[in-house]
C-alpha cells in the first residue's frame, strides 16, 4: 500500500504543479488513496519532496545537499516572522511551506537546534536553552530580513 501510494505521489508531483498538501491529498483520492494529513506529511518527508515556487518537487536522482535549496533560500522565500519563548523559537512561514523550511533547518544540524515540529505555516524549533534560542532567533531574523 505504501509503495503504491509513493508511486502515485511521484506521478502526481511529476505531472503537474501541486501547491499544498490538501491539493495533493485530493489528487491522491482521485487515484484511490484516501490518506490523512499526518500520513501525507510522513510520505513527503520520507520521499524527501521539497516545496519550491511552483509547488512540491521530487529530489533529483543524484540529489545531495548541494542540489537541494539552501536554508537561506528557503527562509528568504517562505519565512515570515520569528518569536522566542524561553528555549523555543516559533517560526512563521507562508501557508503550506513549514515542512519544507523545517527540513532545511534540520539538514543544517545547527548546534542550537534540538529538533523541529512543523505544521502548515508554523514551525516550533526546540533549543537546548534560552541563550541558544536567542542566538537562533537572531540568526533566523538575519536571514529572513
Amino acid at each position: 500500500m505504501k509503495y503504491g501510494r509513493h508511486e502515485a505521489i511521484r506521478e502526481v508531483v511529476a505531472s503537474s504543479p501541486v501547491s499544498n498538501q490538501d491539493e495533493l491529498r485530493r489528487l491522491l483520492l482521485k487515484r484511490g488513496f484516501d490518506v490523512t494529513q499526518a500520513t501525507l506529511s510522513r510520505d513527503i518527508r520520507e520521499m524527501q519532496l521539497y516545496k519550491g515556487p511552483r509547488g512540491y518537487a521530487l529530489p533529483s536522482s543524484d540529489a545531495d545537499d548541494d542540489i537541494r535549496p539552501s536554508v537561506e533560500s528557503v527562509l528568504e522565500n517562505f519565512g515570515l516572522r520569528v518569536k522566542q519563548a524561553l528555549n523555543q523559537v516559533v517560526l512563521g512561514t507562508t501557508e503550506g511551506s513549514a515542512q519544507t523550511v523545517a527540513i532545511a533547518i534540520d539538514r543544517e544540524e545547527w548546534p542550537e537546534v534540538v529538533g523541529t515540529i512543523a505544521g502548515d505555516d508554523t514551525i516550533l524549533v526546540i533549543c537546548p536553552d534560552a541563550k541558544q534560542a536567542a542566538h537562533l532567533r537572531a540568526k533566523l531574523e538575519g536571514i529572513i530580513g
